[in-house]
């Protein structure tokens, strides 16, 4: 079992930063890819960016990729995503999201195990 616990979000302005966080309990951080998903209202959760046990791979979204940085400490096992130039439409709960290493479809939430419960992204206009 892993739980996940996730924090950082705020209400921030357009065009600003803002980093989120992720904090696993487990004992095999390092068994698991990490994940991150969004959810607006009305709208199916949406993958965001994705980062292998290692770190040493990482995978974005279209909408987000060049904005955002996914990373992982093992040591801490905890996972962050920075995002920089916040846009409106970013706005959504961010999932944080574990699943086997050997995900074969990174973005497909089905192929996550564990889900914590979101921390809301309000980007004003």
């Amino acid at each position: 079992q892993v739980q996940l616990v996730e924090s950082g979000g705020e209400l921030v302005q357009a065009g600003a930063s803002l980093s989120l966080s992720c904090a696993a309990s487990t004992r095999t951080f390092v068994n698991y890819a990490m994940g991150w998903f969004r959810q607006a209202p009305g709208k199916e959760r949406e993958f965001v960016a994705a980062v292998s046990w290692d770190g040493g791979s990482t995978y974005y979204g279209d909408a987000v990729k060049g904005r955002f940085t996914i990373s992982r400490d093992n040591a801490k096992k905890t996972v962050y995503l920075r995002m920089n130039r916040l846009l409106p439409e970013d706005t959504a709960v961010y999932y944080c999201a574990a699943g086997p290493d050997d995900i074969v479809v990174i973005t497909r939430k089905d192929e996550y195990e564990y889900w914590g419960r979101g921390t809301q992204v309000t980007v004003s206009s």
